[in-house]
């Protein structure tokens, strides 16, 4: 297998207060070994465990980049509470003060998200996490859904590939990052 191009991007999208710890430390750490950088919200939840598998595994490159939301419309200046997670390596603060169900707007940084992505994996989330999903179809970015435990992820789009193993995450960024000859 050749080695992947460097500096792309792969964004892992999940809930913002739950861990999903297994599924996340295994993304995190497949991506490290891959060499890509990992792109998250920068938040708790998924965005923490999928950075600090990323940032503790062994890597040769790639780096931790958390897409930071403001704290509110009136406040623009600084990141909203608990943002960044301590593993963002490369914090991007922005402007964009929605999420959730207003993951859509032009107001949230979940286009950043997914338009600075290559591919995106999607683990269980609530609404943020659905309109990520969303959004990825809607910018025809290659997306994937992975759980294991199919009813965590049963109210995203149903037009969106689902993953039960780590395997098939592996099949579709084989397909989906470009590598050297």
């Amino acid at each position: 297998m050749h080695p992947i191009v460097a500096s792309q991007t792969v964004g892992v999208m999940g809930s913002g207060t739950d861990e999903h710890d297994a599924l996340a430390r295994d993304i995190g750490e497949l991506l490290a070994g891959l060499g890509v950088n990992l792109l998250t919200g920068g938040g708790q939840g998924v965005m923490t465990s999928v950075s600090r598998a990323f940032v503790q595994a062994p890597r040769s490159r790639g780096i931790c980049i958390g897409i930071i939301p403001c704290f509110s419309e009136s406040e623009r200046s600084r990141p909203k509470d608990g943002y960044p997670n301590q593993y963002v390596e490369l914090p991007i603060y922005t402007h964009l003060p929605y999420s959730g169900p207003r993951g859509k707007s032009d107001l949230s940084r979940n286009h950043i998200n997914i338009l600075s992505s290559v591919a995106v994996i999607a683990l269980p989330g609530e609404q943020g996490t659905a309109t990520e999903v969303s959004l990825a179809v809607d910018y025809r970015k290659p997306v994937l859904v992975y759980s294991p435990q199919k009813h965590l992820v049963e109210h995203f789009s149903r037009s969106v590939p689902r993953a039960t193993t780590l395997r098939e995450v592996e099949e579709f960024l084989d397909q989906h990052l470009i590598r050297t000859a």
